[in-house]
């Protein structure tokens, strides 16, 4: 399986998160979101302009910013 940006995943393409890339407050929010290693994710859609992008972790929808997403990597 590849590793890949959650920020490059396609729509319907879905993951495990290996890797969050980030410290301090943006670290700490993207974490208290349930973004954490070892989460399955879905990539459920993006906007038009591709900002944000709208995911399926656990039961619930998020929608995360690209600025965000490139601090996620992802085992495809």
């Amino acid at each position: 399986m590849a590793i890949i940006n959650m920020r490059k995943m396609k729509k319907n393409q879905s993951g495990i998160i290996t890797a969050i890339k980030v410290n301090g407050e943006l670290g700490r929010r993207i974490r208290d979101m349930g973004l954490v290693p070892g989460t399955e994710i879905m990539i459920q859609g993006r906007a038009p302009l591709y900002d944000p992008v709208s995911i399926r972790v656990m039961d619930f929808k998020l929608a995360l910013r690209n600025s965000e997403a490139d601090y996620i990597d992802v085992e495809v």
